[in-house]
């Protein structure tokens, strides 16, 4: 983490404005990192950057290596020559949601021709710079790009319902697939060597302005995942490849059933065996797309919630150990140092607590958590280390004036009574709150900023369908929001000093 007083926005890339559907890498991006320069922020967070599958989850993607092709900016691969403006010339929707079934139709499209082109006129400087990145990222790009060829080949279908040849991925079908998927395998590393293209061009611009980029890394991949499909044997499943044990939390704040996300659990004993080669290839490339990590669900790393396969709800699972502080000693040996943040919310307990500590790292203080347990809440102010990360809200809690108009005028007073006078501009009063705690990063949701209520929510727990689609709209940056953070960033000593 900084060595100084910290702040930053939350906010994901499919977020920002844009004319196809759903924010990308381009133009409105780089206005972003502006505002967050101007304003005195130094973070910008975002969520995990994989292709979304089911329910367009970035906490469900399809690989935990590649890159979101919905990402990519159409308008760069105009510039690049791949594409020609009139490709893309007319094409605009509604602003203030993403629209996922146009944006993956529509661009899916585009990255196909945009492929072909680049395949026969590209030029060759970026010809080269696309071998070199094939060649650098093999280990985890050849699996993906067939993978992502067959899934289109079956129908979408999960890999575990693909012919028994492919999903044991015998010699024979792997070279036969391989071979006659050709022309798709290409298409698959050409989206990936254009999104990371675009994400470090954009990566290295926020640095160059002082703004460094906090990531997310989700401790569970997907069953339908190029991961699963390539290492079956690091996850608990059975002969027919199917999960025996899946992921989740009991019940809890969220849910009275609990939350069965359906990931597979890992095997980690394998893992072990080969001194956890998977996470350290995995956390190099992440640390490599950002300057910092948020683990999400890191109370997994001490025991996970184990739920049996065929369990409908959360309720009936149990607790298993995991060895997290073996693999967190083979990591600090791997990279000398850790720059991560442990999501350690939930049911967090004093193992939980202690895995944190071993390993140096921060914690996430919610101030929407605080106020209903007594001045005892390790969420309230008062009781917050200056280690760790405080966030009025995060993308799974409701936004700040949604959770305020949603407590009862008894919960309404208390919470006016801690803070000290009537609350009459929520959810300022909490975001000076956090940006004023002895917390050494704060983070703050655009949406709270932005005074907006729980129609503007990110993500509801449990909910399967219709996450994920706020955006905001154009021109909502103002430049009086602008001098509004940067006199609080001054204000509470979080403005970045010149050289750090």
């Amino acid at each position: 983490m900084p060595p100084y007083r910290a702040s930053g926005i939350l906010l994901h890339p499919t977020s920002l404005p844009g004319p196809h559907g759903i924010g990308n890498l381009g133009g409105e991006a780089y206005r972003f990192v502006d505002f967050l320069a101007a304003s005195g922020h130094s973070l910008w967070q975002i969520l995990p950057l994989g292709p979304t599958g089911y329910g367009d989850s970035p906490y469900s993607a399809l690989s935990a290596f590649a890159g979101n092709p919905l990402l990519i900016c159409l308008e760069r691969l105009v510039e690049a020559g791949d594409l020609e403006p009139a490709d893309i010339a007319g094409v605009s929707m509604e602003e203030g949601r993403v629209h996922f079934r146009f944006a993956h139709s529509f661009k899916a499209r585009l990255l196909r021709k945009a492929a072909q082109t680049f395949r026969s006129i590209g030029e060759q400087q970026r010809q080269q710079a696309f071998a070199k990145f094939c060649s650098e990222q093999a280990d985890w790009l050849d699996d993906y790009a067939l993978f992502q060829t067959l899934r289109r080949q079956f129908k979408e279908a999960s890999w575990n319902n693909w012919p028994l040849e492919i999903r044991q991925r015998q010699p024979q079908a792997v070279a036969f697939w391989k071979e006659e998927l050709a022309d798709g395998l290409f298409e698959e590393r050409y989206v990936q060597f254009v999104f990371y293209e675009q994400w470090f061009t954009l990566k290295n611009y926020a640095n160059h302005r002082g703004v460094r980029l906090l990531g997310d890394l989700p401790i569970f991949v997907a069953l339908d995942s190029a991961d699963v499909w390539s290492h079956p044997e690091l996850f608990q499943l059975d002969q027919e490849s199917r999960p025996t044990l899946v992921a989740g939390v009991p019940p809890d704040y969220f849910s009275a059933t609990g939350q069965r996300w359906g990931n597979p659990l890992y095997r980690w004993e394998r893992m072990a065996e080969n001194d956890f080669t998977w996470w350290k290839t995995r956390l190099r490339w992440a640390l490599k797309q950002t300057d910092l990590l948020r683990i999400d669900h890191f109370r997994g790393f001490e025991s996970c919630w184990a739920i049996p396969a065929a369990e409908p709800t959360a309720i009936n699972g149990t607790w298993q150990p995991v060895p997290g502080a073996k693999l967190f000693t083979s990591l600090l040996d791997e990279f000398g140092q850790l720059p991560l943040i442990a999501e350690d919310l939930g049911v967090i307990t004093p193992e939980v607590e202690a895995l944190r500590d071993q390993f140096g790292l921060p914690g996430m203080k919610i101030l929407q958590f605080g106020f209903d347990s007594g001045p005892d809440n390790p969420y309230l102010p008062h009781n917050l280390p200056r280690r760790c990360v405080v966030y009025t809200g995060t993308h799974d809690n409701d936004t700040t004036l949604g959770w305020w108009q949603s407590l009862s005028t008894k919960a309404q007073q208390q919470i006016a009574a801690y803070l000290g006078h009537p609350v009459s501009n929520m959810p300022w009063d909490l975001i000076h709150s956090a940006m004023t705690s002895v917390a050494d990063t704060c983070i703050v949701p655009l949406q709270d900023l932005l005074g907006l209520d729980d129609g503007a929510r990110m993500n509801r727990p449990g909910q399967p369908e219709h996450n994920w689609c706020w955006r905001f709209v154009p021109d909502a940056l103002s430049d009086a929001l602008r001098q509004r953070l940067q006199e609080l960033n001054e204000l509470s000593g979080r403005t970045p000093v010149k050289g750090e």
